[in-house]
């Protein structure tokens, strides 16, 4: 087989990198400052490299996700703690062990939606989650079991997150600066399924709620869910009588119950838009 043309005639920066480590060994060559500056770890990591690192978390998945042919996704946020109904036993607390119900929504809404996507024969409507336990491996889930790709936006933590066994391995993205993890999220986001969850959750939720009320973001299908527990945590009609949110602002999601009933809105909404 011949050699694939070279895009350019000069040697590729893995080249010099595989040649470097054939160079004698010296003080010079062992020194750290003879290091490849891409190829130096401790260089990279210095404080003064922070912007190329933001720049570098921005743009490798933003390549490999361009690669891999992803249009657009559908966002999975929801508690890393909530198990599945056959695991409701190892749950933490009773209120868990009630919530595993979401986790079965959860994959039901990933398998419809994935199955719905693969009728295109296009990466539209690609499920992203944060690829960690709970309700984002429900998520991945779902998509593994309609025989179909997700993607998992993982972030190094003390505990709680390792990609779960149901990410597509290409698409498994791991992340230093919560920031850049946040603009994955949204960046190709056609809707967004909010499940019960923590502090976490309640995060994600509120900035993308916010982007789509400061019109920072264009509307997408915002579905909470679980209307009993959602109205439990936040008393959504006490911001509007207060005046810190508009009463307009409470249009901007809606809760659901089910899957189906989820998918449903997602694809009525989509065909709305492009009739």
């Amino acid at each position: 087989m011949k050699d694939e043309p070279r895009a350019h005639p000069l040697p590729y920066s893995h080249e010099d990198c595989a040649a470097c480590k054939l160079a004698p060994d010296t003080p010079q060559t062992r020194s750290p400052s003879y290091r490849l500056a891409y190829d130096d770890p401790d260089f990279m990591c210095r404080e003064e490299l922070r912007p190329v690192r933001l720049q570098l978390e921005l743009l490798k998945p933003e390549l490999l996700m361009q690669e891999y042919g992803v249009q657009s996704t559908v966002v999975l946020f929801g508690g890393a703690r909530i198990p599945e109904a056959a695991k409701r036993h190892t749950a933490r607390t009773p209120a868990l062990a009630e919530l595993s119900k979401y986790y079965e929504e959860a994959r039901e809404f990933a398998r419809l939606l994935t199955l719905q996507s693969k009728k295109n024969g296009s990466r539209e409507l690609v499920i992203v989650t944060g690829g960690g336990p709970g309700v984002m491996e429900a998520g991945n889930r779902g998509a593994h079991d309609a025989g179909g790709v997700s993607i998992g936006l993982n972030i190094v933590l003390p505990h709680e997150q390792a990609p779960n066994a149901y990410v597509t391995p290409e698409l498994c993205f791991n992340f230093h600066y919560f920031a850049i993890r946040k603009m994955h999220f949204l960046m190709r986001a056609k809707g967004i399924a909010i499940f019960p969850g923590g502090f976490g959750t309640l995060d994600e939720m509120f900035e993308t709620l916010t982007l789509i009320q400061t019109r920072r973001m264009e509307p997408v299908p915002f579905l909470l869910f679980g209307r009993e527990f959602w109205e439990k945590v936040i008393n959504w009609q006490a911001l509007a009588d207060a005046g810190t949110i508009s009463q307009e602002d409470l249009d901007l999601f809606r809760y659901v119950e089910t899957a189906a009933e989820a998918v449903e809105h997602i694809m009525q909404w989509h065909a709305g838009k492009d009739a």
